[in-house]
């Protein structure tokens, strides 16, 4: 079992930034894929990002390259996702996810893939 929580959500004015992180905790030595989702009011949620235990690979959502960037720290045990150029609509509840993985440059897209979740932070993009 592996425990996330999100940090670094908050109100932001359009254009600006924000950076998010996902400490884990718990069996933290197997090897994990993680991700960063969000979900919009009455949306389902969505794939922002994602990245391979090794760091060498990642995977984005076409709304957000070039703005976003996820990137982790496996000695610290966290994954951060780095937000430039906000716009409204990025607001979302923005959850970080883990995937248990025997493969270090594995990437995954789904939520489906994903068997840890964190409580999720708010993001607030205001025009």
């Amino acid at each position: 079992q592996v425990q996330l929580a999100e940090s670094g959500g908050g109100l932001v004015q359009a254009e600006g930034s924000l950076s998010l992180s996902c400490a884990a905790s718990g069996r933290t030595f197997n090897i994990y894929a993680m991700g960063w989702f969000r979900q919009a009011p009455g949306k389902e949620r969505e794939l922002v990002a994602s990245i391979s235990w090794s760091g060498s690979n990642t995977y984005y959502a076409d709304s957000v390259k070039g703005r976003f960037t996820i990137t982790r720290d496996n000695a610290k045990n966290t994954v951060y996702l780095r937000m430039n150029n906000l716009n409204p609509e990025d607001t979302a509840v923005y959850y970080c996810a883990a995937r248990r993985t025997y493969f270090t440059t594995d990437v995954y897209s789904s939520q489906n893939d994903y068997n840890y979740w964190g409580q999720g932070t708010q993001v607030i993009v205001s025009s």
